[in-house]
């Protein structure tokens, strides 16, 4: 059954048409998923589908009774009011029939008519049908998911925007509407809340989604169905982001042939033509009119891509080296004890929850932070280039030239190029850099960002976030860039997709200063983390880790191969890996016992996540283990 019906909606403004005779349907329970290029309406559309903004002509119908919510990328709240009691405001129609409820069982208790009888059942239907009955509780819980539990009755107004966006969704998710619009839903969460929200979406949210988003991971694993918008024009494709990709080469390949044939034919016919006398016949007269009709068709415009390049810095071995780190801000410590060796090549993706320390590593490393102990060593020849997360290096009050324009012309994979020339490549004809950066949209000014970043030359890459608020079409340009790159990268992302194309190796951060790092790409970090969280738990020794201290390899006199902080890295890690086994067998002993679940539901809450925890750093111990000890080996063969 439909949940929302549009036809024929268009809306310009000013002589730019955003939309043009879109037409598009949504059924109950459907998800869909909306792409589309920055700035080709995908807001605009979401806001007018929620009943947030007007179209110019067409028309929107919604099934009697249902609601839609629309999660806005910049929500608004009253200061005063705390996540606590917003996220409550999204069960009020549930709260008023339990309330009418609870307070009919008392009026029937003193006098049962049967309109109250009928009322009460009225009502207990209408109860169940909205979740159940202890929906109450489930606020707790929600704001425990977005990561706003901490804070829940704290005055949204001293939260950032970013916590602010986590309160709305919660908001959203627990009101379960007919159908719910989110913009940009993965916009400042960490990596475990994309993935609770995509397992939420599958596999408890009853309605429809409308997702407007550049996470192709969550396209691709909920969305049934994508529209995009291109050019006023939203097309409808059936399955996720691949079989969208898929389908869209399969139109473009189509829309090649009848355009090369339409040449072809125009190219015989005016040969023809060319050869003919001025006296025409009637039959001639019609093969002139199928001429003038291909030569009037429009040939299909040519999609336009961001053009992304690294001019590499000559560079060493070692692009860059830590040996037990400690980073510490305002007194507390965010990072404890972290050896990395980078050498060129290696792309680290860094992921964990907000607030751990992945933003304040890149500070370190970019110079703007001393080290609270430990060494952090740049290479003799690196040149470090750092995209912050605020995009700081741009001023706002002027135009994308004069923020680029500082250094007249420059070279760039040895071609000599001037700034206008420099910033086509990023989409920026000559009209729009004249435009005040204040006035782009987000991702506007993240490829402005780019394009300052990118033209200095490096070996050393510091990517805060760049996947926040770029279309897929630029994401997938960044991603074949720093393929290509021969230098290092160490990369902050939420996006999962991002980080399965190009990182070799994961750095995860998890919470009071212990950072693992993880062979491999996001899947394969996956596949280690769920692997060391189903392993069987060992009586009594350690059963995936090695049983006795002794039984790693003695720790060699500075095995050949591994640089200096991998040698004591690799001489520390047996102790390491007992002491990690030893946790995972004090808290398996404790969940054992026939009292633990009868505790207080916080304490079991939190133990039963310690006990995750210390599985996943034990696996993790263990495999860096066995990956310094093959490299160590393969040194001294």
């Amino acid at each position: 059954m439909p949940v929302l019906d549009a036809q024929h909606l268009s809306k310009s403004f000013g002589e730019r048409a955003l939309l043009t005779d879109a037409t598009l349907t949504i059924v109950s329970g459907e998800h869909v998923g909306l792409v589309g290029k920055n700035g080709t309406g995908k807001s605009t559309l979401a806001r007018i589908l929620a009943g947030l903004e007007p179209c110019d002509t067409g028309t929107l119908a919604l099934r009697r009774g249902a609601e839609v919510r629309y999660l806005a990328q910049a929500p608004s709240f009253d200061p005063s009011h705390t996540p606590r009691a917003i996220v409550l405001e999204g069960l009020a129609t549930w709260s008023r029939a339990k309330a009418r409820y609870d307070e009919l069982g008392d009026q029937l208790a003193r006098e049962p008519t049967p309109e109250l009888v009928e009322e009460h059942a009225e009502l207990a239907h209408a109860i169940e049908h909205q979740g159940g009955w202890q929906r109450d509780h489930e606020v707790e819980a929600m704001l425990g998911h977005v990561g706003i539990f901490s804070r829940r009755d704290d005055p949204i107004g001293q939260m950032s925007g970013g916590e602010k966006r986590r309160v709305a969704l919660a908001q959203i998710l627990i009101a379960r509407p007919a159908l719910a619009i989110l913009d940009e839903p993965t916009n400042h969460l960490d990596v475990e809340t994309i993935d609770w929200l995509e397992r939420y979406l599958l596999e408890e949210y009853p309605g429809a989604v409308l997702l407007v988003t550049h996470d192709r991971y969550l396209l691709d694993r909920v969305c049934t169905r994508t529209l995009e918008l291109d050019r006023g024009t939203l097309t409808s494709y059936d399955g996720g982001y691949e079989t969208y990709l898929e389908a869209k080469a399969a139109r473009a390949a189509h829309q090649e042939r009848v355009e090369s044939n339409r040449q072809n034919f125009l190219r015989r016919e005016l040969e023809w033509l060319a050869r003919q006398p001025k006296a025409r016949t009637t039959k001639q007269k019609a093969r002139i009119d199928r001429a003038e009709a291909a030569k009037a068709a429009i040939a299909p415009v040519a999609e336009q891509r961001v053009a992304l390049s690294l001019e590499e810095a000559r560079s060493g071995k070692t692009v860059l080296e830590l040996e037990h780190l400690c980073l510490e801000v305002a007194g507390r410590t965010l990072i404890h004890d972290l050896s990395l060796y980078l050498p060129q090549g290696e792309r680290v993706g860094i992921v964990g929850a907000n607030g751990t320390g992945k933003t304040t590593l890149l500070r370190a490393i970019a110079g703007q932070l001393a080290p609270a102990s430990g060494r952090l060593t740049l290479g003799q020849n690196t040149k470090v280039s750092y995209f912050d997360q605020e995009r700081s290096g741009l001023d706002l009050d002027k135009s994308i030239f004069d923020n680029i324009g500082d250094q007249g012309r420059f070279e760039m994979a040895g071609q000599v190029l001037d700034t206008r020339s420099y910033l086509e490549r990023f989409l920026f004809d000559g009209y729009e850099q004249r435009k005040r950066v204040a006035a782009l949209s987000g991702g506007e000014r993240a490829r402005v960002a780019l394009a300052k970043v990118l033209r200095t030359a490096t070996n050393l890459v510091l990517l805060d976030e760049p996947t926040n608020d770029l279309d897929v079409a630029t994401l997938g340009a960044l991603e074949e860039m720093l393929l290509e790159f021969s230098g290092a990268a160490l990369v902050v992302t939420h996006d999962r997709w991002f980080l399965d194309r190009i990182a070799t190796s994961i750095l995860v951060f998890e919470g009071d200063g212990r950072v693992v790092r993880y062979p491999g790409n996001y899947e394969t970090y996956r596949r280690l983390k769920a692997a060391a969280e189903t392993a069987p738990a060992a009586p009594a020794a350690p059963a995936p880790a090695p049983a006795k201290k002794s039984e790693p390899p003695p720790k060699a006199a500075k095995p050949k191969g591994l640089s200096y902080a991998e040698r004591l890295e690799l001489e520390k890690l047996p102790d390491r890996i007992e002491a990690a086994d030893g946790r995972v067998r004090e808290l398996e002993a404790e969940i054992s016992h026939p009292e633990f679940f009868r505790a207080d539901p916080e304490r079991v809450k939190r133990t039963l996540a310690e006990l995750d925890a210390a599985k996943a750093e034990a696996a993790a111990l263990l495999a860096r283990w066995e990956a310094l000890e093959t490299r160590a080996a393969g040194g001294s063969g």
